[in-house]
């Protein structure tokens, strides 16, 4: 996080927590019935409009740095282009495989091999012997 940034990161978060701190004391002097209750009320609305602003003034700040400083993408980076190189490599290399077999899937068995539907039976006598 660049030090603008996590400057006013910093200075929203110590202002929020004392807006919610005061919030606290209004709330529990309004409880007991204080003469501070209402002046505490007063100050945590106007503290939360300065929390507000602190806040999007992280965003404001954030998006300012990007802008100026930010991370450039580019779409025709060089990884990526290395990546669909491979891709096409991978697929090249399965289509002559697929043509070198003859179209067959990988792994079928041979039919005199037992298969898992008809043979079963077969395999059950093989055992028993």
């Amino acid at each position: 996080m660049p030090d603008a940034v996590r400057t006013a990161a910093v200075r929203a978060v110590l202002i929020m927590s004392l807006t919610i701190i005061q919030a606290m004391v209004a709330f529990l002097s309004t409880l007991t019935g204080s003469w501070l209750a209402f002046p505490m009320v007063l100050s945590s609305v106007a503290s939360t409009v300065v929390a507000t602003w602190a806040v999007l003034d992280v965003w404001v700040t954030r998006q300012v740095w990007n802008q100026r400083h930010g991370v450039v993408s580019e779409p025709s980076s060089t990884a990526r282009q290395m990546r669909r190189q491979r891709r096409r490599a991978q697929r090249a290399a399965r289509a002559a495989e697929r043509d070198e077999a003859g179209g067959r899937i990988r792994g079928r068995r041979n039919a005199g091999d037992l298969s898992r539907t008809g043979d079963l039976s077969r395999a059950g006598d093989l055992s028993r012997a």
